[in-house]
């Protein structure tokens, strides 16, 4: 009982509790460090001494008081000692002032995604360091999303986490004049932190409450900068993507593929509320990769029911599109999906085959697209090896359940 409350407590205010001592000690390391040791602590004291009345307060309470006992024991060891901050703070504490309701971004969490997409960190680093910080996802889980390997994002983060310990870098709520040079570190931090919802069709794994999460964090978002058009295809893409959360699990629990849900299962409303914002994107004169995508989603969501044909040659033509503003190779694999409809499996596998196979080595929809290719054009022992290593890369239970039916319906050797 004691470690649920205590997970359930790390999992609501972990983010906010580091992000507060970062901004206290203006260093990540001695943040998460003095929050592992809160937990640590937490999970030896609360099954004798019971829950908390605060949880999150008791935690944070206790992880302040275990980075000050590390800074003391950093200047015994060091000459000239660090000058540890005052145990007492005469004003409000950073996590007060993260908590303000007056700040101009009205949502704790977007605040603290704005926060730590500072600019004083590489550009490269700064939306993994915040879904690392901020959403909680695992390295090796950003990792997959950046399609890195995990040593070469591990790297990333502890440079950022030097570079905020060496300069100095306030962790402190930005005004509106700083939001354009974190804006696209933010969004990308949204889109990942939202896909990692997304790829969990039941919603049972620990990333599921960002579906609900993204909804209102965009809506905010799209409220405060309402003329920008990749945070208004953004709201809309996720809306999109929410509305058809209600057809993407068959009765058995296993997913079900986007060309194959009941579209009279969709939500309507979210649509509706996605094309709003798509217009208003599509009213502005720029147009960028999101707003791209976005129209992806709102061609699957005009299909009305089963019986119309799924709309793969819009699919790809809006996947050609895409390329000729930029190559991308997660874009020629999603084309391949596409291809393979419109021009028939072995035109789709060869475009597969073309790709960096080593690059997409722990990226689980370049193994399934590859496994259904391969099975479509007989090839079944590789089908079957290609199942496995997508399988091998721990998929959610509802996307397990239904490649181990395609890989079942293979048979045996």
């Amino acid at each position: 009982m004691t470690g649920a409350a205590l997970d359930a407590a790390a999992r609501a205010s972990g983010a906010r509790i580091i992000a507060a001592l970062a901004a206290r000690y203006r260093d990540l390391d001695l943040a998460e460090d003095g929050f592992a040791e809160a937990c640590a602590r937490a999970a030896e004291r609360w099954p004798g001494d019971g829950i908390p009345r605060a949880p999150a307060a008791w935690l944070y309470r206790t992880a302040d008081r275990a980075v000050l006992d590390a800074l003391r024991r950093r200047s015994r060891r060091e000459r000239p000692a660090p000058v540890a901050p005052e145990p007492v703070d005469p004003g409000p504490t950073a996590e007060e002032l993260m908590l303000d309701d007056a700040l101009l971004i009205p949502d704790e969490r977007l605040r603290l995604i704005f926060v730590c997409c500072h600019p004083a960190v590489a550009a490269d680093a700064r939306a993994a360091l915040t879904l690392r910080l901020v959403c909680g996802l695992t390295v090796a889980e950003i990792a997959r999303a950046f399609l890195l390997a995990e040593p070469t994002l591990t790297q990333r983060l502890v440079r950022a986490k030097r570079k905020i310990a060496e300069a100095g870098v306030p962790f402190e709520v930005p005004g509106p004049a700083a939001w354009p040079e974190r804006l696209e570190a933010v969004l990308q931090t949204l889109e990942i932190a939202y896909a990692k919802a997304h790829e969990d069709a039941a919603g049972a794994g620990p990333h599921a409450g960002y579906g609900r999460e993204m909804l209102d964090l965009t809506r905010v978002l799209a409220e405060l900068l309402p003329d920008e058009p990749e945070v208004l295809a953004l709201a809309a893409l996720v809306r999109y993507a929410e509305a058809r959360r209600p057809a993407r699990l068959d009765a058995t629990g296993a997913m079900v593929p986007l060309s194959e849900q009941d579209p009279t299962l969709w939500n309507r409303a979210l649509i509706d509320a996605a094309d709003a914002y798509l217009n208003q994107a599509a009213a502005r004169p720029t147009h960028g990769r999101r707003r791209w995508q976005a129209a992806l989603h709102a061609t699957w969501c005009r299909r009305r029911n089963l019986d119309e044909p799924a709309p793969w040659p819009e699919i790809l033509a809006l996947y050609d599109d895409a390329l000729r503003l930029g190559d991308d190779p997660v874009v020629r694999l999603n084309r391949a999906v596409a291809l393979a409809e419109v021009a028939g499996p072995a035109a789709a596998l060869a475009e597969v085959e073309g790709l960096d196979a080593e690059r997409f080595r722990s990226f689980a929809p370049y193994h399934a697209v590859r496994a259904d290719l391969l099975r479509r054009t007989g090839r079944l022992d590789e089908a079957r090896s290609a199942y496995g290593a997508v399988l091998a890369l721990d998929p959610a239970p509802a996307e397990r359940l239904w490649l181990e039916r395609r890989l079942a319906s293979l048979g045996t050797v």
